[in-house]
């Protein structure tokens, strides 16, 4: 499952530097594939090819956002999602909408940083 920032979100910060894959951005701030992965093209495999520089629109235009494709809740890097565990308000909580298992999570940290499965 992917984390999410709620809307009790202060805006604080703390969670950015945190994830290991540059998921998290300030709202109303564009977002990249590329930023923080390995990743230069991205295809979709419907035909859809995009440039990983390419500059995708923000999520939330009011608070802090998670991407969820990006996220794999620190899993191969960490214990638990670093990005909760520094949130001062707790608004980091699993996206009940983007429920992924283990093996799910690691595949995609594979495919984020181009590593061997």
């Amino acid at each position: 499952m992917a984390i999410m920032i709620t809307d009790e979100c202060i805006n604080c910060g703390a969670c950015e530097p945190e994830c290991p894959n540059t998921a998290i951005y300030e709202g109303g701030v564009e977002w990249t594939w590329g930023g923080g992965t390995e990743l230069d093209v991205v295809d979709f495999g419907d035909g859809t090819v995009v440039n990983g520089k390419d500059p995708q629109n923000p999520v939330s235009d009011e608070f802090y956002y998670i991407v969820s494709d990006k996220c794999t809740e620190c899993v191969g890097f960490h214990e638990e999602p670093q990005c909760a565990a520094v949130c001062p308000v707790d608004c980091c909580v699993p996206d009940p909408d983007v429920v992924e298992d283990e093996e799910t999570l690691l595949a995609k940290k594979a495919w984020l940083h181009a590593e061997a499965v």
